[in-house]
């Protein structure tokens, strides 16, 4: 492929690739086939965490590749078991050892504000950035309340927060949020899950720019300014979710996209979900 795709520069001064690939569900006997598919693609970003059980593969796929590591861009996140600050420390170490020697990005993957006190374990985030285990920080699912408590009472702002956006979930105000602290949003679940492909005016916009729909909804994020990652393990999907670059949506069709925001959530609400594994 030859699409290019942009940077946005983070707070502390890295880059990162605006879209990238996401392997969130692909079962790990599948992943480094997926993560070598979408590098040959030419995806340079790659969406990882603890808790998707697929990280090793991910770093054998980088490691097969012939593509030097400092080339791309691996995320990887905080299993939720794991926030008291020895263990979060332990187990970033762990991550970057499976993701070739460092991470670029590693993100507490949920608040879990009901049940754990986050910011000890931002704070052991911090070590891993200081010493280059994670060469930037960040959050996920974090809302603004909880961004405001880091920011009053720890020293690194978050380089990311990756938080649900896609059309029929739109999260402005927490968009503006992450804006006015330096924060770069992420967006996970950006199709909702395909909830939103069959929606008339996506499929109207899709067919009168002779765009898939899923195209058409990637790019609306992209015009946003929103660093997003689909996935795939079909390769002619993984292009098609590559191909963003060569379109452009107008003004009225961003505006008519952004009006179906209904609030609809895929995933679980960032205020209440408190699931720690035993």
């Amino acid at each position: 492929m030859t699409s290019t795709v942009p940077d946005i520069t983070l707070n502390d001064g890295r880059t990162i690739p605006q879209l990238g690939f996401g392997v969130f569900q692909i079962p790990a006997e599948q992943t480094k086939e997926a993560v070598l598919t979408a590098l040959e693609v030419g995806y340079r970003h790659i969406d990882t965490a603890e808790m998707y059980g697929n990280e090793k593969e991910v770093g054998e796929a980088v490691a097969a590749s012939g593509i030097p590591r400092e080339e791309i861009f691996i995320t990887s996140k905080l299993n939720n078991g794991f926030h008291a600050p020895d263990a979060a420390l332990e187990n970033g170490k762990k991550s970057a050892e499976l993701l070739g020697g460092y991470m670029d990005l590693f993100l507490i993957h949920w608040p879990l504000a009901t049940v754990i006190d986050f910011v000890p374990t931002w704070k052991a985030l911090e070590e891993l950035y200081h010493v280059g285990t994670s060469r930037s920080i960040g959050v996920s699912n974090f809302q603004a309340h909880h961004l405001h408590r880091l920011r009053d009472e720890t020293t690194v702002t978050p380089a990311v927060n990756q938080i649900e956006v896609h059309p029929y979930l739109v999260q402005d105000p927490l968009r503006a949020a992450d804006s006015e602290l330096g924060i770069a949003t992420e967006a996970w679940s950006p199709i909702a899950q395909g909830l939103v492909l069959d929606d008339p005016t996506i499929t109207r916009i899709a067919s009168a720019l002779d765009k898939t729909p899923a195209q058409v909804v990637l790019r609306w994020h992209i015009q946003r300014g929103d660093i997003v990652f689909p996935k795939s393990v079909t390769r002619s999907r993984v292009e098609e979710n590559f191909a963003l670059f060569d379109f452009e949506l107008s003004g009225e069709d961003m505006t008519d996209i952004t009006s179906l925001d209904k609030g609809q959530r895929t995933g679980p609400d960032p205020d209440t979900f408190d699931y720690v594994p035993a």
